[in-house]
Formats: C-alpha cells, structure tokens, sequence
C-alpha cells in the first residue's frame, strides 16, 4: 500500500455500508428475542438452514458457482472455512442463548473485548510486536475478566467464548483468500446436510418449531436467513472501501446498541461489577485508540516533511 492510499479519504458509501451492518447486528437481539421459545440450538439450527438457502440464490443469480467449485478443490481452503463453520456456528448459538436469558450485557462485553483477542492472536501466532500501549490494554481487559470472577465466584464464560469464538473466526477467514459472500455460501453449505437433517428430524417426530400453527413464528424464522446475510455482505461492501482504523472505530458501534436495549429496553440491570468491566474495556479501547492516533500523526508529519 501506498503513502497516498494510506492517507485517501474513506468512502461515503463504504461508510453507510459498514455502519449499517454493526447497526443491524446491534439491534438483532430485539429480533431473536421474538423466538425466545425456541432452544438456542435449535434457533441456530434454522439460522443455519434459511441462510444457506438465502446466499446459494444470491450466489447463483451472481453466477459465482465456478468460484465455489474452485474453491471446494482446494482441500486446505475447504478444512479452513469447515472450521470457520463451526466457529461461527457455536458464536451463534451463544449469542443467541444470551438474548434467551437475558444476559446481552455480557454479551456485548465479549464484543468489546474482540479486539483483545486479535491482538493475542497476532502476538502469539504471527509474532507480531506488542507495543506498550497494547500491554496495558490486554492488562486492562484481563482486570475486566478478573474483577467479574471475583463478584460471580467463578470464571464467567460468556463473554470469553463469543470473543474468542468470534476473533478465531474472523482470524481464519483473514487466512482464507475468498470473496465475503462466497465464503459465506461455503460455510453454510458444509453444515447445511446435517443442519437440514435435524430440521427433518425434529419435523417426523413433531417436536420441531417449524413448521407449526404458528405463520408468524414460521415468518420469523425463514427471515433469520436474509437477516444474517444482509449484514454480512453489507459489512464485505464497507470493508473493501474504508480504511482499517475506520472500520476499527465502527465496530464498536454493534455491542454499543447492545448495550443500550439490554438496559434500557429489556430491562437488564448494569450492575456495579458491570461498570468495572466495562471501565477497564473502555479504558483499554481509548488507550488503543490513542496508539492508532500517534501514528497516524508521525506518518503524516513523514509524509509532508518528504
């Protein structure tokens, strides 16, 4: 990359488009909790099944199917996005169990402390350098941890399992050279024979959710399918058009929302533990900040002293 296109201006559209996807995934949680009902798996189950219907129509009205092919030749690059299957799956099914059990202030701490989890893999597995400024933010958001498995008495699971499920995930697929959308169809179609066979399953032995009497309830799951695609491809669009450090800032926008209708709307309370960890979170996140901001300023005094 070029001095010039580290400096360019980011695109409006890129922007609307990121911002829109981490605002839908914001406010997802009013949507699941319609199906609250429902068994977190089985949930997922569903969200599995409709949005592999929903990105094989897309893939085939964008004739995308010799990319698929193609990358079902490669063994290595199909064992990548099993993986990713799985790990985006099992982040689903959590996410999904917090909204059941109203715990989405957990829940947006594990999105706030996504981006821990990133800098620990490069450190760890790519052996990236760890600055100062990021030593003291991992601290501050292990004291986030600690402080709540102090006031719980034991190790709180939620918030690490959907950071670590969902930094893994994004993490593999930086691995894996695939279009968003394409990656995406891989996924859902590596799990859609067994995910499609409990559906069938739990349908003859008339346990299922679906079908049922219920047209609403039925509505409500097949839209789960356009409304997991929708924000991912909007997110791929963003992504290709803005820089790094912009799409950074917007990230946060999703467990921000989160936040606010879990307190605010659902009526979940913000305990004095909450407001520890999420101080320390906050606190790492403007520290990190602050890194990106000095050295964007010492490369642009580079750049106009040259």
């Amino acid at each position: 990359m070029t001095n010039s296109s580290k400096h360019m201006p980011d695109d409006g559209a890129g922007i609307f488009y990121a911002a829109f996807a981490y605002a839908l995934w914001g406010v997802m949680p009013l949507y699941w909790r319609l199906l609250t009902s429902m068994p977190p798996f089985e949930l997922t189950v569903h969200r599995l099944v409709w949005c592999a219907l929903v990105v094989a129509s897309v893939t085939f009205a964008r004739r995308r199917w010799a990319h698929i092919v193609a990358i079902i030749r490669q063994p290595r690059l199909l064992a990548t996005l099993a993986l990713t299957s799985l790990l985006i799956s099992t982040n689903w099914t959590i996410y999904i169990y917090c909204v059941a059990t109203h715990q989405l202030v957990e829940a947006s701490l594990g999105y706030f402390i996504n981006p821990f989890i990133s800098f620990a893999l490069g450190a760890l597995v790519l052996g990236e350098h760890m600055s100062l400024f990021r030593v003291v933010a991992m601290a501050l958001a292990a004291i986030a941890v600690t402080a709540q498995a102090i006031a719980l008495g034991h190790i709180p699971w939620i918030a690490p399992a959907l950071a670590l499920s969902f930094g893994l995930y994004g993490y593999f697929r930086k691995l894996a050279p695939v279009d968003a959308l394409d990656g995406l169809t891989v996924e859902t179609w590596i799990l859609f024979p067994v995910t499609l066979g409990l559906v069938l399953f739990w349908w003859a032995k008339g346990t299922g959710a679906f079908p049922s009497a219920d047209l609403t309830k039925d509505a409500l799951l097949l839209g789960g399918g356009p409304l997991t695609a929708i924000p991912l491809t909007m997110f791929a669009a963003g992504a290709r058009r803005i820089r790094l450090t912009t799409l950074g800032f917007l990230q946060y926008l999703s467990p921000s929302i989160t936040l606010v209708i879990a307190t605010l709307m659902l009526g979940e309370k913000f305990t004095r533990t909450d407001a520890i960890a999420f101080g320390c979170v906050w606190a790492a996140l403007i520290i990190v900040s602050a890194e990106g901001r000095i050295r964007w300023y010492r490369a642009s005094e580079f750049v106009t002293m040259r």
